[in-house]
């Protein structure tokens, strides 16, 4: 097996999974207590990576990231490099690319929330910011637990979107969904076997254990007590 790209794989979900617990936080939490109507456009713009083809969301990054793109020429100006193909690149395509796999587990979670709580909780004096770290985020962990995971797993899968943004650069951008396609490419059918059992059975354990925590939350039981 490509132990590399496996590495580089692992490392990019795990930053792609913490860059949405900062950035889907605020934006799933304002989703879950705001009362404008607009806020559906906002579902459906996160929600869509769901449906648009992989390709199509990786052609739109790379031109945005591109030299003459807005996020691209401000990135360049900034610090001196280009973001296609290069980790950086990879971090924000999949970061968008797995948005909705963590802002919607999110969301859910901090819907379950008892509101009677939060109400409490401000009547006492607590800070909205205070009553959102000691009250909102324990009782809600397990969905927000889940949404790291599950946007952990789905980048370990990304190939379309990390292909048109970084390439096959081994090292670099080499992910392991590229190096399968490459291995079954270069008839190497024992070497891509191996290493697609190893991404089907990390898949299992990932899934199984969203699974088991989003049980936790429809059953009202945050702490994970019995």
């Amino acid at each position: 097996m490509d132990w590399t790209a496996i590495a580089l794989t692992a490392r990019l979900s795990g930053c792609t999974a913490l860059m949405l617990l900062v950035t889907g936080l605020p934006l799933a939490w304002w989703l879950a207590t705001t009362r404008w109507r607009g806020r559906l456009f906002v579902e459906a713009v996160v929600a869509l990576p769901l449906v648009l083809p992989p390709t199509v969301l990786g052609y739109y990054v790379l031109v945005a990231l591109g030299p003459h793109g807005v996020l691209g020429g401000w990135y360049e100006t900034l610090a001196g490099s280009r973001l296609p193909f290069t980790f950086g690149g990879l971090l924000v395509a999949s970061s968008l690319y797995s948005l909705p796999f963590a802002v919607q587990p999110f969301t859910a979670a901090f819907r379950a929330v008892d509101p009677r709580l939060v109400e409490a909780s401000r009547s006492l004096g607590a800070s909205p910011w205070h009553t959102f770290w000691r009250i909102v985020v324990p009782l809600a962990w397990p969905g927000l637990l889940a949404g790291m995971v599950l946007s952990f797993a789905h980048t370990l899968g990304e190939f379309g979107v990390v292909l048109m943004v970084g390439g096959n650069i081994p090292g670099v951008t080499r992910t392991v969904s590229i190096a399968i396609y490459d291995q079954v490419q270069g008839l190497d059918y024992a070497g891509a076997g191996r290493t697609s059992l190893f991404l089907l059975v990390v898949s299992f354990l990932v899934l199984s254990l969203t699974y088991a925590l989003q049980r936790d939350l429809r059953l009202g039981n945050p702490a994970g007590r019995d």
